[in-house]
């Protein structure tokens, strides 16, 4: 990876992004000694401009920031750091130095659950519901997600918010289960509405 530190009077951004939720967590800066350092230690260390030091990010705290990746942009003068935070990013406490709390987007919750449900099919369990359904064969699950959908349905016409909750999450539970056991994913149904979008 090649860094154009000249631009910046030896300084580069670099911003840091959490590997798993992709929220950016804080931007720094770094001069070559501090990506050295990063790369060979695995933790984010930063070129400090007001202690005119290099900075390891949690190296008070311990709350370090353990990499992942490293990435130079388009013109060489930029990095993104991937990168796994151990606690509070912050210097107030937040997860974030925008304040945000550092969760991951619901649809990355979907894709590990997608995962999950194929793990159970590819590797049955006995223990599992998933792979129990998995074992009563295609008709069974269509069954179970026509059930579910007439649960939700009853459940939206009265008022009660957490009823309709469960059972809607029910629902998507299995429509995931279906669509694994059709060999597809809320992708290829995604792709198919992503069709029909008229520009």
């Amino acid at each position: 990876m090649t860094v154009d530190f000249s631009k910046g009077d030896g300084l580069v951004p670099a911003i840091v992004q959490d590997s798993k939720t992709k929220n950016v967590l804080m931007l720094g800066y770094m001069n070559e000694a501090a990506l050295q350092k990063t790369e060979a230690e695995r933790r984010v260390t930063f070129y400090s401009r007001s202690k005119k030091r290099l900075w390891t990010k949690g190296e008070e705290s311990g709350h370090y920031l353990h990499v992942e990746s490293i990435q130079a942009d388009c013109d060489n003068d930029t990095l993104l750091i991937q990168a796994s935070p151990r606690g509070p990013v912050c210097h107030t406490g937040t997860d974030t130095c925008w304040g945000e709390k550092n969760n991951p987007h619901p649809l990355q919750f979907i894709a590990a659950l997608e995962g999950t449900i194929a793990d159970r099919q590819l590797k049955p369990s006995s223990e599992s519901y998933t792979s129990r359904l998995f074992e009563k064969g295609i008709n069974k699950i269509a069954q179970k997600v026509g059930e579910e959908a007439v649960e939700l349905v009853i459940e939206a016409k009265d008022s009660h918010d957490e009823l309709f909750l469960n059972e809607a999450a029910d629902l998507l539970f299995h429509y995931l289960i279906l669509l694994q056991a059709k060999g597809k994913n809320l992708g290829d149904v995604t792709a198919v509405l992503q069709s029909r979008v008229k520009g």
